[in-house]
């Protein structure tokens, strides 16, 4: 077992079931109170504690360090004020020529920037429109087409704006969409999107003669220029997230892409009132996206992923001494999250932990590491092994600070050499037949939801059924182990992903708990088993027509 702050974690799933790990048990000390420092504890100094990013440019880990020159130039322009149109201007130009492209737009995030582009296609430029937005009556463009493989969680900024997605499977489906209701088309960059009838250059074919732009979405990409990728192969504008690869501020993005249609993306975007006024984007992240772009073609890439790789190479000499653990550094392929990986491999029962295990002792205790785990592993001919005989982390080294690499090598050392006893797969004996109807009252942060749970299976621990959320039916399972259960279902809808960990106790008709809902934070459920009436009766099949209603 490893130790978790205060407890033990046998397994991933135990560290999220119970009441011990609420936000603040985990993720800062709640007797700490300000003020706030400013300096090297700036956080902790308020009670959180940070985290060393071995995962890449999450935004809910922070995604990247700011570039120094995007720093230093965003603390000049906080020093001035400037109208922020003439601003834009500005920085719109110096970014076509330092880019290739037409246009340039600072945005706030690449999910603000797809907005303002939705916008901007919609509406054409008319202020008419744009002020009637996310009310499209009597607007002709209301209509986006979404390849299948293209919708996603950031979908929804495109959806924020009230259009219609129109989902395609085929380019005959996709021809067969264009209509003049069309605003544009959205696609997300990397597979499945990069060959095929639905690649960018296949859809380009099919959109230009028409007149129908195209939006890229090259969030985690790195930025190619002078011509940028997606816009040479045919897109009408790209989006970037500027504080992932680029390293601009964290809360901006970058437009890049036909002048027309991001001078109405402009229009759109705060100070301007409108829909997206809630997207506003300072001065000072005007400046120091543009100086993070600006260091971006001086900065040398090469070099930086060779700093990389010797993290890991680092990490790699200190943990392959360990008898059993094997190292396997991989490369980086293509544009998108790109950086050197480590992959560091046991088998589980020889160390009596997985990785999930591993990772999650990283990540709760000080100083706290964020990186990826998984139980089984692929062989090196992509067969697939028993999920048994390997187990590995996995460490991404491009948002590692310098250091970083010597206390990931020695926790994760530490980690593997603890004592613990060893994984068992005995289950206490089940505690009660769960089988049946359960009615459940989910409590979220300001309201309850009625579920349903339907349990059509117990085999001994195992158990099997369906769960009935608020808008769809999804399958659940899980395990008792005496008067403990734990189960998993998530309600599924088309680019969305809202999962159900639940965890508790039941006490004959009656269940308490916990659910783990990922991202999106957790809440408490109570359930009740349905009792089925025991009236019977003859049922009489009528004859003949009736003669009365």
């Amino acid at each position: 077992m490893l130790p978790l702050a205060g407890g033990v974690l046998g397994t991933t799933q135990s560290a999220v079931a119970g009441e011990e790990t609420s936000l603040l048990g985990i993720l800062g000390d709640a007797s700490v109170e300000g003020p706030l420092k400013a300096g090297a504890q700036v956080y902790q100094s308020i009670g959180v504690e940070p985290v060393i990013n071995c995962r890449g440019t999450f935004t809910i880990i922070g995604a990247s360090t700011i570039m120094p020159e995007a720093k230093e130039a965003m603390s000049y322009a906080g020093n001035y004020y400037v109208q922020l149109d003439e601003l834009a201007m500005g920085v719109g130009q110096r970014l076509a020529e330092i880019s290739g492209a037409e246009w340039g737009v600072v945005s706030s995030g690449c999910a603000g920037g797809m907005k303002l582009v939705t916008i901007a296609c919609v509406t054409g430029g008319n202020p008419e429109k744009l002020v009637r937005i996310p009310d499209l009556a009597g607007i002709e463009k209301n209509e986006v087409i979404i390849p299948r493989g293209s919708r996603n969680v950031y979908d929804h900024a495109v959806r924020n704006v009230g259009v219609k997605v129109i989902n395609v499977n085929t380019q005959e489906e996709l021809e067969a969409a264009i209509n003049p209701r069309t605003a544009m088309i959205y696609l997300m960059s990397g597979e499945p999107n990069e060959t095929g009838p639905l690649s960018l250059e296949a859809i380009a074919k099919v959109a230009k003669p028409k007149g129908v732009p195209i939006l890229v979405d090259a969030a985690a990409e790195v930025l190619t220029l002078n011509p940028n990728v997606h816009l040479a192969k045919g897109a009408t504008v790209v989006a970037y997230s500027g504080g992932k690869a680029i390293r601009g501020p964290q809360s901006a993005g970058l437009l890049l892409g036909d002048k027309k249609i991001l001078m109405a993306a402009w229009q759109a975007s705060a100070p301007h009132h409108g829909p997206a006024r809630d997207n506003k984007v300072g001065k000072e992240e005007q400046i120091g996206m543009l100086a993070a772009v600006e260091a971006w073609i001086k900065r040398d890439h090469a070099k930086e992923e060779a700093l990389w790789t010797s993290y890991l190479e680092n990490i790699a000499k200190r943990v392959s001494g360990i008898d059993g653990v094997t190292t396997t550094i991989r490369q980086p392929e293509g544009l998108g999250n790109r950086t050197p990986t480590l992959s560091v491999s046991w088998n589980p029962n020889k160390f009596n932990a997985t990785g999930p295990d591993i990772a999650t002792y990283l990540s709760t205790t000080k100083p706290r590491i964020a990186l990826s785990a998984s139980v089984g592993h692929q062989g090196a001919a992509g067969t697939a092994m028993p999920s048994t005989s390997t187990t590995a982390l996995s460490i991404a080294a491009w948002m590692m600070q310098p250091g970083d690499d010597k206390i990931v090598g020695d926790r994760i050392f530490s980690a593997l050499n603890m004592k613990r006893p060893p994984i068992s797969d005995t289950m206490k004996t089940a505690g009660a037949d769960l089988k049946g109807r359960w009615d459940v009252t989910i409590d979220y942060f300001n309201e309850k939801s009625d579920h349903k749970f339907i349990i059509e299976q117990q085999d001994g621990n195992f158990m099997k059924g369906t769960h009935q959320g608020t808008f769809t039916t999804n399958e659940l399972a899980g395990t008792i182990e005496g008067n403990e259960v734990k189960f998993q279902s998530a309600s599924r809808m088309v680019g969305d992903n809202v999962p159900f960990t639940f965890s508790g106790t039941v006490s004959g008709d009656t269940m308490t708990g916990n659910i783990h809902h990922g991202e999106y934070l957790t809440s408490k459920f109570s359930a009740k088993k349905y009792i089925y009436p025991t009236n019977r009766q003859k049922i009489t099949v009528p004859v003949g027509p009736p003669l009365s209603s």
